[in-house]
């Protein structure tokens, strides 16, 4: 008899169901908080796709810029640039490949061939490089600043920016290291949001 009297004996009901009701507003205005900040986290994680779909492109880029320097259209561009340029904006799929067994059969092979061809040597990465400033916003600002020097050094051997386009071989040169350009300056944007 004692649990039931305790049970009738609540006279607080109204209290109670108001707490009740008052949670359930907060719970509705947390879960409302929660779909907005994954609204949000789905938007960055958005740009976050474009930044990688850019790396991509910069990357083709860079070696499109090289090839088209190794072929029939000399330029003035600084392949050399280029080289570092690649290492640190290579997508980290590709670079990863680069990095395991199949990059271990290509320095092999770079090895013997060295052996015949005296004047190319291969280059290895340093661990430091390849783990921590490849994917810091170090590599990001390098690669800003190799693209800013190409393409300002471009636009100089050209004569100005509109003749960089109107020159023979001037618009893929062009278009090739703009996409350099804008490759690392939407990742450093990202990276100070």
């Amino acid at each position: 008899m004692m649990g039931k009297k305790s049970y009738l004996a609540t006279r607080a009901g109204g209290v109670t169901s108001d707490l009740i009701s008052s949670d359930m507003k907060e719970l509705v205005v947390a879960a409302k908080k929660l779909a907005d900040h994954s609204v949000d986290a789905i938007k960055l994680r958005g740009l976050g796709f474009g930044t990688t779909f850019l790396e991509w492109v910069a990357s083709f880029a860079a070696i499109y810029l090289l090839i088209l320097d190794r072929t029939n259209w000399r330029t003035n561009i600084l392949t050399g640039l280029l080289i570092p340029y690649i290492f640190f904006s290579l997508p980290s799929l590709i670079f990863n490949v680069f990095r395991g067994d199949v990059g271990k059969w290509i320095a092999f092979i770079a090895i013997i061939l060295r052996l015949f061809f005296p004047r190319h040597f291969p280059v290895v990465a340093p661990s430091l490089f390849a783990s921590y400033v490849r994917s810091s916003w170090i590599g990001v600002v390098i690669c800003l600043a190799i693209a800013c020097y190409l393409l300002q050094e471009h636009i100089r051997a050209s004569g100005g920016f509109r003749n960089s386009f109107t020159k023979a071989h001037g618009v893929s040169n062009s278009v090739g290291i703009i996409i350099l350009v804008v490759y690392p300056a939407w990742a450093l944007v990202l990276y100070i949001l």
